[in-house]
């Protein structure tokens, strides 16, 4: 685990040299943006929903009890912006997105397509990685945004249909109680989480050897390796921006 976060920080940092200098393809940034981006806004934005619609559900006959409802949706907002929207949109693009990417430079790494770009003078991780990295950190941040709307939106729905609180007042207490700060750290997280997914999971398929079982290995601990960190780093920038 050790030996492959240390490639992961490599390929980072050489993808990162790419795009810095500008040796990025244009084109192939925006299909992996769309890749990565709107093929997975869908069930992220289920997922996101659920969620919210869930907190909602066990807040609302709580703080009813004491009187306290209309915190409900400045509670909702909380929980999601700081920390469900960002981590499970995150999830929900390495296990859609992420694994995809694992998979498709696993195959091209054992049918040797990368060693055939290494003899042509083509550097793979500029050609597979940095469009990739590139991608991800514009467009995580736009299906968490999306995501956190669509979340607060499932809070509403469930906190007007079980104890018939108005959306104005709802939607008072989000506006009120959440901050610019919450939203830019869900940004800032965002960010970090794309560059994590792609990161993981492209550095997982190009170090894959061997042969078609390989391929499926590597896409599953592409997944289980994305969740673990993502989680860690998720814990760690909650404890710098909140504690």
């Amino acid at each position: 685990m050790i030996n492959f976060i240390g490639h992961c920080i490599l390929n980072f940092f050489k993808s990162l040299e790419y795009i810095l200098t500008g040796r990025v393809s244009l084109s192939e940034t925006v299909k992996q943006g769309a890749y990565i981006g709107f093929d997975s806004l869908f069930i992220s934005m289920v997922i996101v929903f659920v969620a919210g619609a869930v907190i909602s559900l066990q807040l609302a006959k709580q703080l009813i009890l004491s009187g306290a409802e209309g915190y409900i949706g400045a509670l909702v907002s909380f929980t999601l912006v700081r920390e469900l929207a960002p981590g499970f949109a995150a999830m929900a693009i390495g296990a859609r997105s992420g694994t995809g990417m694992a998979a498709e430079i696993a195959n091209m790494k054992i049918t040797e397509q990368v060693d055939a770009m290494k003899t042509l003078g083509v550097e793979p991780i500029r050609y597979l990685m940095a469009p990739r990295v590139l991608a991800s950190m514009f467009v995580v941040p736009c299906v968490v945004l999306v995501c956190e709307l669509v979340g607060l939106y499932g809070g509403l729905i469930v906190a007007e249909a079980t104890i018939g609180l108005h959306p104005n007042r709802f939607l008072e207490s989000v506006w009120k109680q959440t901050e610019p700060y919450d939203v830019w750290v869900s940004l800032i997280k965002a960010v970090i989480f794309g560059l994590i997914v792609s990161v993981v999971c492209c550095t997982k398929g190009y170090l894959t050897q061997g042969g078609a079982k390989d391929v499926g290995d590597a896409t599953i601990k592409a997944a289980m390796y994305t969740v673990i960190i993502l989680i860690l780093v998720d814990f760690a920038l909650s404890w710098i921006f909140f504690a």
